[in-house]
């Protein structure tokens, strides 16, 4: 009888690109908006009909638009 190697759980893997709608989700909008505001600035993988956009290229995008509140005032 040969015993039994116990089964670690394996680790999910990390997502490296998303589709545009879990990339809207991720960013917190409707599709819609996504696909009129964000899309258009955003670089995708494209393969056939599938696009997909790198968390890499959402994370720069933020930091492209993001503005710091506390320039707004006097």
């Amino acid at each position: 009888m040969s015993a039994e190697r116990p089964r670690s759980p394996k680790a999910p893997v990390p997502r490296l690109a998303l589709s545009l709608t879990e990339a809207a989700a991720a960013l917190g909008v409707s599709a819609d908006y996504f696909a009129e505001y964000v899309a258009p600035e955003l670089r995708m993988v494209r393969r056939g009909r599938k696009r997909l956009v790198a968390v890499r290229e959402l994370d720069t995008w933020l930091d492209r638009n993001a503005t710091r509140t506390l320039e707004d005032r006097p």
